[in-house]
């Protein structure tokens, strides 16, 4: 009896000397707070927004918007001027192979929801795309009127008009499908850029096709639910030891606000893990599913103090003033 009781107790204290190394190895009490503010990403640009409830894949947003407060577009160059120059680091946008060998830059699968056009988007040429008015489905009182109708003729862009336009500013390219061979595709594009231009490009998609973009440009920054997997799994077990797995080197992490507290060192101690191995984290409203972002002052108030890394918005040109204050 007097041996078990010695046993319980050595247990008992390496227990206690574990729980109390988990602790001081993560808590960010004893972590220099970054004086850096979050970086801000701007989702599709600046566009206009609408609410998230109710939504399903199959959903035409552009049919619910709110009441514009701006006349910018998503996925368009004035809509990424408007968002570059409010204060975005980095702009997100959508693209689509097209029949003549182009990438439109575009959100949806098909035309018909915001275009005049019908039919799937990367069934079409470039040049056909060109014809169509991006802004023609708009509305926010269930189709009474159109504010933008006629306003966004041709202004759907190529992604090489895109990085044209804005050499020197960072972006977040979305692939729309799964298809591997859209990733050899854009490997072959980005091939023609120097490693400064490729610095400040991240892609990110399904798996298929950011496994085959991977394979050709490797130092690319790059993320898929598979990327997303291989990194945090591992790291959510071994983690508070201060480990960071290979699989998270030079990736990029969509963190959802709801689940971001379970990261070991959350949230400085994790933002600099994961910054020493070249992978941004970008937080994300809510619980991930629709697209939700830090739109307002509300949603900014719940950000841990010490955050420092990237916010994904909505409304950059609401969020951008505040956060850089």
């Amino acid at each position: 009896m007097k041996k078990l009781k010695q046993y319980i107790k050595r247990f008992l204290i390496m227990l206690l000397v574990l729980i109390a190394f988990m602790y001081v190895n993560n808590t960010s009490l004893f972590t220099k707070s970054s004086a850096e503010t979050p970086l801000l990403l701007a989702h599709r640009g600046l566009g206009q927004t609408f609410p998230m409830e109710g939504i399903k894949s199959d959903t035409c947003t552009a049919e619910r918007i709110y009441e514009p407060e701006h006349p910018f577009l998503e996925n368009t160059i004035p809509s990424m001027e408007a968002a570059f120059e409010a204060g975005a680091d980095v702009v997100e946008f959508d693209i689509h192979p097209t029949t003549d060998g182009e990438f439109a830059v575009f959100h949806d699968w098909t035309l018909e929801c915001r275009t005049n056009g019908e039919g799937v988007t990367r069934e079409h040429t470039m040049e056909e795309l060109k014809q169509l008015d991006v802004g023609y489905g708009y509305t926010a009182d269930q189709g009474a009127t159109y504010p933008f109708r006629g306003k966004g003729i041709g202004l759907m862009p190529t992604l090489d008009e895109v990085l044209t336009h804005f050499p020197e500013k960072s972006f977040l390219i979305h692939v729309k499908s799964s298809d591997k061979y859209e990733g050899k595709l854009l490997a072959q594009y980005l091939s023609q850029f120097s490693d400064t231009k490729l610095e400040k490009i991240t892609v990110y998609g399904g798996d298929e096709p950011i496994s085959a973009l991977k394979e050709k440009q490797p130092d690319l920054r790059v993320m898929s639910v598979a990327t997303m997997k291989s990194c945090l799994l591992p790291y959510l077990a071994v983690g508070w030891t201060g480990y960071v797995p290979g699989a998270c080197e030079n990736t990029q992490l969509h963190i959802p606000e709801k689940f971001a507290s379970l990261m070991w060192g959350y949230p400085s101690k994790f933002l600099n893990r994961m910054e020493k191995v070249n992978t941004r984290v970008i937080l994300v409203a809510g619980d991930g599913g629709w697209s939700e972002g830090f739109d307002k002052k509300q949603d900014l108030e719940r950000l841990p103090e010490s955050y420092h890394g990237g916010i994904w918005t909505n409304r950059i040109d609401l969020v951008a003033p505040i956060i850089k204050e």
